[in-house]
């Protein structure tokens, strides 16, 4: 008898006209002490698999057929009282976005202390120093201070910890981890799969690794399904499937996996049944302005930029602790180039990248653009932000819920004043077809969109008003490989035939490697490295870069056996 058994679960939604099938007919077992890989595009229905066994649908979907058993037993028809006992305490969920799984309007410490005295009974005090260990184990730094403060103060990787550590608190026997790396930094992330790793081993934990990073699966998995459109279409265990991958779609996924060890003029396409979305750059630069602009000085000169957040505050100046996010840094772009950002969550790299867009101020340095200075008046403000576009980390939250998406991407021309009526509904759509989604879908809203689909909205909003500086924040880190690399390959074409120039953050070390022209590692706000992006990967300097590349997870070894 499985820990846990999926048989035959279908999962439908219901629209006025039709209903949409979600899950179709899918079937996978998960052992005591396995970790079960679930992989495929966003919108295969990897995500939703887990919101059915944790009874957690979004209406009006249910589960049509198909049983879903915990231990021997019938779990799929409980009533929703039932499924709140088992919740937490007998199945715990890692959720894809920390943002929204984390409740803004309590401290940390709040929400894990009321998570283990719910579930495992223990005095206040038992409870939190179960909390400060959970952060400890978790590793985040100054765990006392951490516990007091709320979710919006910390990074994006720094919160998915803080999930992390709410799924285990309970010590449940089934985890299911959806993307419970996505926000993290290689160093952090092999830490977290370690500890997943040990639970599964000492606590005989079942888990379902819902991952579209295909290195996490070759490096942490025993068994692994792979999805595609709602379908389980291949499973075995994990190092025979990856390197002898029976289906097609399983084959064309492997081989688009960013190559860790050299660096590929392009990314290799999906191409199963058509997957991969025409994107014609000719005929979007016919439409795109170019800069009449021959500077011989970088586009974007950063010097020793420095940024401050006050952590407690006090009447007396002496008493006040700051947090300085970033140290000193200073680097510079040249236009047409990509200048790519690394180093843990916390070390500054959002910070930054917040400071060049004028989203916080900058408590010394300077920021110039174009030989200009950027913020020195409010007119040079305004014409620095029209040239400029930021893709946020979090699809979720950048994007607002009761706006259509068309109206979500043509906003940014529009408060520009670059475009109107039927020419801006044009780039709308034309928009819309490069990123792989169709103008149809335009007509919706966010939440009718995966994660991954989400990014790929937030990609074409930002290259709405044509910048000349695209500023990245983990802009692939809730994509698929297959549509990773289509998202990808879009942009080295706008850099190569469009000149665009471009600020790359990402914890993808991979990826770094096959965008990036120079690269600058970060570390607890200090630039500690910069370095032409092949020097670095052959021959980094620092011993935290050195450090970091250790980390990569090994999918071509796991591959090549």
């Amino acid at each position: 008898m499985s820990l846990l058994d999926i048989e035959n679960l279908t999962v439908a939604f219901p629209h006025r006209e039709q209903e949409f099938i979600a899950v179709n007919n899918a079937s996978l077992k998960v052992e005591a002490g396995q970790i079960h890989g679930l992989v495929g595009e966003s919108g295969a229905g990897k995500s939703t698999v887990g919101a059915a066994i944790m009874g957690l649908l979004d209406k009006p979907g249910y589960i049509k057929s198909g049983t879903i058993s915990l231990n021997g037993e019938t779990i799929s028809g409980l009533n929703s009282d039932a499924m709140r006992e088992l919740r937490g305490q007998k199945i715990s969920m890692i959720f894809q976005d920390p943002l929204t799984s984390l409740n803004p309007l309590l401290t940390v410490g709040d929400q894990l202390v009321e998570t283990i005295r719910c579930h495992l009974h223990l005095s206040e005090r038992e409870a939190h120093l179960r909390a400060l260990d959970l952060l400890k184990q978790v590793r985040i730094p100054d765990p006392e201070t951490r516990l007091t403060q709320y979710p919006h103060q910390f990074s994006g990787g720094m919160r998915q910890r803080i999930v992390i550590a709410l799924a285990l608190c309970s010590e449940p026997d089934v985890i299911i981890a959806d993307e419970p790396t996505t926000a993290l930094d290689v160093s952090v992330q092999a830490q977290i799969l370690q500890l997943i790793k040990e639970l599964v081993k000492e606590k005989q934990v079942g888990v379902i690794l819902v991952t579209h990073d295909m290195g996490v699966i070759a490096e942490t998995t025993d068994v692994v399904s792979v999805m595609y459109q709602g379908q389980v279409i291949e499973s075995g265990a994990t190092q025979q499937l990856l390197r002898q991958p029976s289906h097609a779609y399983t084959q064309s996924l492997i081989s688009a996996v960013p190559r860790p060890d050299k660096k590929l003029h392009r990314f290799p396409l999906v191409n199963y049944q058509k997957q991969v979305a025409d994107f014609n750059v000719e005929q979007l630069a016919k439409h795109w302005q170019k800069s009449q602009l021959n500077i011989e000085q970088p586009l974007l000169e950063v010097s020793g930029v420095s940024k401050e957040f006050l952590t407690h505050a006090s009447l007396l100046p002496s008493k006040r602790r700051y947090l300085k996010a970033v140290d000193n840094v200073s680097f510079s772009i040249e236009q047409g180039q990509v200048f790519g950002i690394v180093g843990e969550s916390g070390s500054g790299k959002s910070t930054i990248a917040r400071v060049i867009a004028g989203l916080y101020k900058a408590n010394a340095g300077s920021i110039r653009f174009a030989g200009q200075s950027a913020f020195d008046s409010s007119e040079q403000v305004a014409q620095y932000r029209r040239q400029i576009q930021m893709i946020f980390q979090d699809p979720y939250s950048s994007l607002n819920p009761r706006m259509r998406i068309d109206a979500i991407i043509a906003e940014p021309a529009k408060h520009h004043k670059l475009l109107t009526g039927k020419a801006l509904q044009h780039r709308v759509d034309e928009l819309l077809d490069q990123v792989g989604l169709g103008h149809d879908a335009g007509k919706k809203y966010p939440h009718e969109f995966s994660g991954g689909q989400r990014q790929r909205i937030s990609i074409a909003r930002a290259l709405a008003t044509q910048p000349r500086l695209l500023i990245c924040d983990e802009p692939t880190s809730a994509l698929d490989v297959s549509i990773q690399a289509q998202i990808l390959n879009i942009l080295k074409d706008l850099q190569q035939h469009l000149n665009l120039t471009m600020l790359f953050i990402s914890h993808d070390l991979p990826v770094i490697r096959q965008m990036c022209d120079q690269v600058g590692v970060m570390q607890n706000g200090i630039m500690v490295e910069q370095q032409a992006t092949e020097e670095l990967f052959n021959h980094p300097q620092h011993r935290y870069t050195e450090e970091l590349l250790s980390y990569m997870p090994k999918f071509d070894a796991v591959v090549a056996g």
